[in-house]
């Protein structure tokens, strides 16, 4: 009888983290696609006022500013997050969404429409798939993370580098190719990190609607940039 009891508890125990991971992506990818909903309507709003346009990207130092903005909401919400409500960091990340959107306006003025939609549907597809492999996989992949920190610094020092003093084409043609895949790498640790941070939460609400704000802007981020990498490799320019 004992047995049974030991059996039933553990059977019980281990459905409610599986309740409890479940709840927490669900809100995770739920707030990730109300951010990418934002962002997109925000953009094409933006690119279709040529009065916002040349407010945003005519004032002095405006897309220094944006950035800055936008890097210090990042900040916010993936530094402190442990110190912030829940509601606090919702209204962080949606407005970081929006914000978001103000910076990608231009993609509707330099490629065109259908072919921006056609990356965003691949986007979403290649996100999908690689973002199931992470939730599923059994194997732990935490020892990803050093490497792609790494690859990613690589890619931001390589990126203004080339920008701004090598200046060479064969390296501007590489980097895209370099970023759809360390982004889809990252996909795939930020999912499987996400699970395994679902599994510690015990069912806190609290605690999973906060994390669940910062999961999401962990996948948002990988999806914007391997939209925009994707972009820049298969977009039709206008």
């Amino acid at each position: 009888m004992d047995r049974f009891s030991r059996d039933s508890v553990g059977t019980s125990g281990s459905s409610r983290v599986q309740a409890g991971i479940q709840t927490f992506m669900a809100n995770v990818y739920g707030w990730m696609a109300a951010g990418l909903f934002i962002t997109a309507v925000v953009s094409y709003y933006v690119s279709n006022s040529f009065t916002l346009i040349k407010l945003i990207y005519t004032i002095p130092y405006g897309t220094l500013i944006l950035f800055g903005l936008q890097l210090g909401l990042v900040w916010m919400i993936a530094g402190r997050i442990d110190k912030l409500s829940a509601e606090v960091a919702t209204g962080l990340f949606l407005v970081y969404s929006a914000l978001t959107g103000i910076s990608l306006a231009p993609i509707f003025l330099i490629y065109t429409k259908s072919s921006i939609a056609s990356v965003f549907a691949i986007s979403g597809g290649t996100f999908g798939v690689m973002s199931l492999y992470g939730y599923t996989t059994k194997k732990d992949l935490s020892s990803w993370g050093s490497y792609l920190m790494m690859g990613l610094i690589g890619m931001i020092i390589a990126t203004i580098g080339n920008a701004f003093f090598f200046k060479n084409t064969g390296l501007s043609m590489a980097l895209p190719y370099i970023g759809v895949l360390l982004f889809v790498a990252l996909i795939i640790y930020d999912t499987n990190k996400l699970r395994r941070m679902g599994e510690e939460l015990d069912g806190n609400e609290e605690a999973i609607r906060k994390y669940a704000v910062y999961g999401a802007l962990s996948l948002y981020l990988d999806f914007i940039n391997l939209f925009i990498y994707l972009l820049r490799i298969l977009g039709n320019r206008r």
